[in-house]
């Protein structure tokens, strides 16, 4: 049996993990909130807290949902109220396609659970350094929402 110095093996090994670090390297957040079985209140929150520290640089924002195929919809209204580090507040409305005009399912995932992400808004400088709040409310005027299981908010570095 021949042995290879280490020195010759040990950079077939660091380069590819080195590349596989530097995949992704661009997401500065990214979580997801499940919804309580399933069932999305009309009152109920889904609240992710960033720290931004970076004010120089502009970022892509992404919003994920995982639905259930029992979702009653094609598509999710969401009101999404953002609160800034000085306290002052803003709101969007935004409308999610989980559905195509002929009533199947868009995104990924094999069996009862699809999955889809979005590209909500691009190249967002932030004003402030500080703590953001970003609230996610159900907006489909219905008290009880079923079907939807996870709301998330990826935000990444252009």
């Amino acid at each position: 049996m021949i042995i290879k110095p280490i020195n010759k093996i040990l950079p077939l090994f660091i380069l590819p993990l080195a590349i596989l670090a530097a995949c992704g390297s661009n997401r500065v957040f990214d979580e997801n909130k499940t919804v309580q079985n399933g069932n999305w209140n009309v009152h109920e929150k889904l609240a992710f807290d960033v720290l931004v520290g970076d004010i120089l640089s502009r970022y892509d924002f992404y919003l994920s949902v995982r639905n259930a195929v029992e979702y009653p919809y094609s598509n999710l209204y969401l009101f999404i109220t953002t609160t800034f580090p000085d306290g002052r507040m803003s709101r969007d409305t935004v409308e999610l396609t989980l559905a195509g005009h002929d009533g199947r399912w868009l995104g990924s995932g094999m069996g009862s659970v699809k999955y889809n992400q979005f590209l909500f808004q691009k190249g967002v400088k932030f004003k402030q350094k500080g703590m953001y709040r970003f609230e996610f409310e159900q907006a489909m005027r219905v008290n009880e929402l079923k079907g939807i299981r996870d709301i998330g908010l990826r935000i990444e570095k252009e």
